[in-house]
């Protein structure tokens, strides 16, 4: 029955053999006492108009910390110090995330870049969970915040 089904939908490997993420990302979180900063993005993006941490792919031949740091210095315009890595999930579209706990550099002037974030802001996690537009890998990491399974701590 596997290898019928298989051959109908034109795949090659077993139908119960683990699939690779296609693609890997990276999350910053940021704080400021109990808030965390979260964006909007444009609609000319991935999941137009969603809200979410901020962060993208990671390219080839970049460690997570580096693709960090660029993507926030393209979204943002800010220059940032990564932490540590706090989380790690896989997205319904098969996108290995690593949520690392980062620190803006001062002087912080937070300049959106319109093709790519439509406006940010700073909201609890409790805030955050209220918000329909919220991606919902956001929303397994924020219940991961509130149970406390992850630490914001930089420590």
């Amino acid at each position: 029955m596997k290898n019928a089904l298989s051959r109908l939908l034109g795949e090659t490997t077993m139908l119960n053999e683990p699939v690779a993420p296609a693609r890997r990302g990276v999350v910053a979180v940021i704080t400021d006492g109990d808030r965390l900063l979260i964006i909007r993005r444009s609609r000319h993006v991935v999941a137009p108009r969603a809200i979410c941490f901020p962060g993208g792919g990671i390219e080839s031949g970049e460690s997570e910390s580096q693709a960090l740091t660029r993507e926030i210095d393209e979204e943002l315009g800010a220059a940032i110090v990564p932490i540590r890595c706090l989380w790690r999930s896989t997205t319904a579209w098969n996108v290995e995330l690593s949520w690392w706990l980062a620190r803006l550099v001062p002087p912080i002037d937070l300049k959106p870049n319109p093709a790519e974030v439509e406006s940010l802001d700073w909201l609890t996690p409790s805030e955050l969970l209220l918000v329909p537009e919220l991606l919902a890998s956001n929303r397994e990491f924020l219940a991961a915040v509130l149970d406390g399974r992850v630490q914001l701590s930089a420590v």
